[in-house]
Formats: C-alpha cells, structure tokens, sequence
C-alpha cells in the first residue's frame, strides 16, 4: 500500500490544485465526506482533477467515518481507498472487499494538510516535499 503525503481536499478546484504541483500526492475528503457528500461526488471529483493532470502521481482515500454502509457504496462505486473508523460494523468484510478490489481500508485517516485551512495552498509543496511548514 502506498500512500504519499496527504492532503484534504474539499473539491475539485482544490483536488487540482494538489495535483498542478506534480508532486505525488494522496488526496483525502474531509472527515465523513462519504456520508454528507457521497462516494459518487468523490468519484467525480477525483476524476475531474486527474483528467486535468494525468501525469501527477496520485491515490485517493474516501473517509466514511462510522458508516459502514456508506463505505459498502463507496465500493461498489469503485472507490476502493477508504477510511472507516474500527469497531464499525461489519468493518473487516468492508477490509476484505476493499482488498479485493485492489484498494484497502483504514481504520484511521493519514496526517495531512486541510486545503481549507488559512495559508494552506501556500504551505502545499512544502508539505508534498515532506517537509513540515517552517522546517529546513
């Protein structure tokens, strides 16, 4: 599993934004996007950015918080990278689908950086640097 820095995006706009670096880059809803966005809006939202850069080295990760019946659509979508708080029911059927299918589930989101914080996109390519805001 390969997962690269991560960055919360809140749309297509920012999903573009990650990927215009050209830096390998997961792009990650905001917490519970699956359950008040949907996993079709993901979908869509992942493949408008990509389309604009296609070259950019990229995953993206759904988080469903506790809705393991929102992470069961998100699959049969084909969003297979996906949080799901564990202790969720049914959570290790939704690990082994995910796997099936090629993708995997967490039981917690990756650190990242939340595009809709203040002074983030200036912040972006030192984060997909790996390098923490302010370090050397």
């Amino acid at each position: 599993m390969i997962i690269y820095p991560a960055v919360i995006v809140h749309g297509a706009a920012q999903a573009r934004a990650a990927l215009a670096t050209g830096l390998p880059v997961t792009l990650l809803s905001a917490p519970g996007a699956a359950m008040f966005a949907g996993c079709l809006w993901w979908r869509e939202t992942v493949a408008l950015a990509r389309a604009s850069y296609p070259a950019t080295p990229a995953i993206d990760i759904l988080d469903c918080a506790d809705a393991s019946g929102m992470a069961m659509a998100a699959l049969r979508s084909g969003v297979c990278r996906l949080v799901l708080v564990s202790g969720a029911p049914g959570w290790d059927a939704v690990a082994a689908i995910a796997q099936r299918q090629g993708g995997f589930l967490l039981s917690h989101p990756p650190m990242a950086l939340d595009l809709a914080q203040r002074n983030a996109a200036r912040q972006l390519a030192t984060w997909l640097q790996g390098r923490q805001p302010g370090s050397v």
